[in-house]
């Protein structure tokens, strides 16, 4: 089996219980501070909306100043979903990939790297950093001994989901990239986390403007009908607001 495969299968398994953690609200330094988020009530193949086009000056910076006033996503976290949005429509077209369906995944896995005690920095970096419970086998969780050293989530007997995004470090390892240009791809950091969960989302000659193609990339980052609905329900609030920014 090839390490993109195990990848993918991996990620099947990812984080159950911190998903229902972030689903029920949980007291403490996991509790998420972003509005309430009820699933969507749609079909599994229905389409979301889509954002509309990004400045075309590449102007992500003032772009994200105002769609924040909007949608209520942090400034700086839009800007690194913009930024792989124009990046995975240079690599892969066909995919239309949009920015909304990244922040859809972040709102729902770290509420824009900012759950619980976590503040996203000016630098795209949790602090403190975000990182999941343990896939130990404890609790429906499945079970994922260590396969990084610890390196990216500090445990050495278990894995567990890091950053932004919420990679496991198989997945990260498949998809993982440099999006600030630093010449380091860290899944802690929101450029990178979201350049490599669009290249995750856009695997497999998927159309994610398309509603089998959406359903079938976001189910692959967590086999989840809520989670994906959740997803949904977010990035459409998030495309409708941009769009209403953008008539004004």
């Amino acid at each position: 089996m090839s390490s993109r495969s195990v990848a993918v299968l991996v990620a099947l398994g990812v984080a159950v219980a911190f998903l229902v953690a972030i689903l029920r609200g949980v007291s403490g330094e996991r509790e998420s501070r972003g509005d309430g988020l009820v699933p969507a009530d749609v079909d599994r193949d229905t389409p979301v909306a889509q954002g509309d086009p990004l400045p075309a000056d590449g102007d992500l910076v003032s772009w994200a100043d105002v769609t924040a006033g909007r949608t209520g996503v942090p400034a700086r976290a839009l800007q690194a979903y913009g930024g792989a949005e124009l990046a995975q429509r240079a690599d892969t077209p066909d995919c239309r990939l949009s920015w909304t369906t990244l922040a859809g995944i972040a709102r729902v896995e770290s509420d824009h790297g900012n759950l619980g005690r976590a503040t996203l920095g000016a630098d795209g970096v949790p602090t403190p950093r975000i990182v999941g419970v343990a896939l130990d086998g404890s609790d429906g969780v499945r079970e994922i001994l260590d396969t990084d050293g610890g390196v990216l989530d500090g445990d050495t007997t278990y894995d567990r989901a890091v950053g932004p995004l919420q990679f496991l470090p198989t997945t990260w390892e498949a998809y993982g990239a440099d999006g600030d240009g630093d010449g380091v791809a860290d899944p802690h950091q929101i450029d990178d986390a979201a350049r490599g969960a669009a290249a995750y989302l856009c695997a497999d000659d998927r159309d994610t403007a398309d509603g089998t193609g959406w359903w079938d990339g976001v189910l692959t980052y967590n086999r989840s009908g809520e989670y994906a609905r959740l997803v949904w329900a977010a990035a459409d609030r998030y495309a409708t607001a941009a769009q209403a920014s953008n008539n004004d």
